[in-house]
C-alpha cells in the first residue's frame, strides 16, 4: 500500500483526497476527502488573470491541505491544476505559492492540458463502473467551472476533447440576472451548443452504452433529481436516472432564484450562484445525447479526476 495525497484545483473548487492505494489491484481506500469553494477562476474569462484575493484564498487552502498530508503520513503528493490555471497570464505566481505550501513534499502544481484532464477523469470515473457490471463504451462528461471534458472509451481513453464551457464561465459570460432571463439563457445555450459541436468533431457520441456525469455540478443536479433533503454521496454515486428526470431537475435549478437554491438542503453555499449555469450546460448536453445517440438514462459517479490523480501517483 502507498499513502497518497491527490489535489484537484479547478476553476470553482479545490479538493483533497488522501487514500491508500494498492498498486497491484488499483484499489483506493479513502482516509479523507475534502472540498472547499475558493473560486480561483473568478473573472479569468474576462480579465485573463487570477484575481489577487482568489489567489490568496486558494494558496491558503493549499497550505491547509499540505499540513493534513503531513499529519496523515502521506508518502507521495500530486497537485493538479486545471482550467483557470491554464488560461491565466499570472499562473506562474500561483505555481510559486503552491510550491511554497507543499515544500515538505517538493511538489509544484501541474497545470495540465485539457486532454490529460480528460484522461484522469476517465480513469477515476470508470473503475467502479466495470466492477459493478456497467458495460462500456462509456462517455464520461466532467463538467467543471471553466471547462467540460468529453471522454469516450471502454478499457481506456479512445477519444477526448476539452471545451471551454463550465458553470463559472457561463455565469460570468451570460447569466447575470437572478433568475436568468430567457435572452441570457439563449445566448449561453448557443455557446454551449457550439462547444458540444467542437467535442463531437473528435468524440463519437454514437454507440455508447453509458453516459456518465462527474464532478460537483452533476452530483448536485442528481441530488435535486433524487429529491434529497441533504447531500448523500452514497445515494448519488452510481445512481442511474432517466434522461427526462435529469433534464427536469436541470430546468428546475435554472429557473430558481439564488435564495431558492440556497434553501435546498443538499446545496453547497459555494455553488448557489453558479449551479444554474451548470444545470444549463448539463441539460444541453443530455438533450443533445438523447437526440444524436439515443441516450435514455444517465449515470452519476462521485469518483472523478481526483480518484484518477490518486491512482496515477501509485
Amino acid at each position: 500500500m502507498t499513502r497518497v495525497g491527490a489535489i484537484d484545483c479547478g476553476t470553482n473548487s479545490i479538493r483533497l483526497l488522501i487514500a491508500d492505494v494498492d498498486p497491484d489491484s488499483g484499489s483506493l481506500t479513502d482516509l479523507l476527502r475534502r472540498m472547499e469553494v475558493v473560486r480561483l477562476g473568478h473573472g479569468v474569462d474576462r480579465t485573463g488573470v487570477i484575481a489577487p484575493e482568489a489567489m490568496a484564498r486558494t494558496v491558503a487552502q493549499a497550505g491547509e491541505y499540505a499540513s493534513q498530508c503531513e499529519e496523515l503520513g502521506v508518502e507521495r503528493v500530486r497537485f493538479v491544476a486545471t482550467s483557470a490555471s491554464r488560461d491565466a497570464s499570472n499562473a506562474a505566481q500561483f505555481v510559486t505559492g503552491v510550491r511554497q505550501a507543499f515544500a515538505f513534499f517538493g511538489v509544484a502544481p501541474e497545470v495540465i492540458t485539457g486532454h490529460e484532464e480528460a484522461s484522469l477523469s476517465f480513469r477515476g470515473a470508470t473503475g467502479e463502473l466495470r466492477a459493478n457490471g456497467i458495460a462500456g463504451p462509456y462517455l464520461v462528461v466532467d463538467l467543471g467551472g471553466g471547462s467540460t471534458e468529453f471522454v469516450r472509451g471502454t478499457d481506456g481513453v479512445e477519444q477526448a476533447r476539452s471545451v471551454d464551457v463550465g458553470c463559472v464561465r457561463m455565469t460570468e459570460r451570460h447569466l447575470h440576472s437572478d433568475p436568468p432571463t430567457s435572452s441570457q439563457i439563449a445566448a449561453a445555450t448557443a455557446d454551449i451548443e457550439a462547444a458540444i459541436d467542437q467535442a463531437a468533431e473528435v468524440v463519437d457520441f454514437q454507440g455508447i452504452s453509458a453516459l456518465v456525469g462527474v464532478a460537483g455540478t452533476v452530483t448536485t443536479i442528481t441530488a435535486h433529481a433524487l429529491q434529497l433533503m441533504t447531500y448523500d454521496a452514497l445515494k448519488i454515486h452510481l445512481s442511474r436516472l432517466p434522461a427526462a428526470q435529469v433534464i427536469d431537475a436541470c430546468t428546475s435549478l435554472l429557473s430558481m432564484t439564488r435564495a431558492e437554491r440556497a434553501a435546498l438542503g443538499f446545496m453547497h453555499a459555494g455553488r448557489v450562484d453558479v449551479i444554474g449555469a451548470g444545470a444549463l450546460v448539463w441539460r444541453t448536453i443530455v438533450q443533445r445525447l438523447q437526440r444524436d445517440a439515443g441516450v435514455v438514462d444517465v449515470i452519476t459517479s462521485e469518483h472523478d479526476i481526483l480518484d484518477g490523480i490518486a491512482l496515477s501517483i501509485a
